[in-house]
């Protein structure tokens, strides 16, 4: 788990019965949902939520670097939990399945100085893309 809900506990966050359900649709390895099934999930928990409690949430969420969003490219940003544990994206070019993966060694290691242009590099985000199991075998037996 991402221990979401343990982090905000232990930050004080004052925990409302709309932010715990926001918190507890988020909390979880491989969770990476817009807002909109954020809204979704949490609406079937706690009916009454609104669209505009939920956004609120993840604004806050992401200002306390609690959650982090995601761009993959074509779709509505990602919300992603697990802030507190580096890591890259695996995503499927088919249905968008996003899976968070743990590569070996320094991702800095692979810009050489030269490449740097004088920056201070502080961070480094990688996406890896490729077919998840199910549409690898949707396209083997297409062709």
């Amino acid at each position: 788990m991402s221990g979401l809900l343990e982090r905000l506990r232990a930050r004080g966050w004052r925990m409302t019965s709309q932010r715990r359900v926001v918190a507890e649709v988020l909390d979880g390895d491989h969770v990476h949902l817009t807002a909109d099934e954020v809204h979704a999930r949490a609406a079937r928990k706690l009916p009454e939520i609104s669209r505009a409690t939920v956004y609120n949430a993840l604004s806050e969420l992401v200002s306390l670097g609690e959650v982090a969003e995601v761009s993959t490219g074509g779709r509505a940003k990602l919300y992603d939990p697990n802030t507190h544990h580096p890591h890259q994206h695996l995503i499927c070019s088919g249905c968008g399945l996003i899976r968070d993966v743990h590569p070996a060694g320094n991702p800095l290691a692979g810009l050489p100085a030269d490449e740097r242009f004088g920056f201070t590099v502080s961070g480094v985000e990688v996406t890896y893309r490729g077919l998840c199991p199910d549409c690898a075998r949707a396209v083997a037996g297409g062709a």
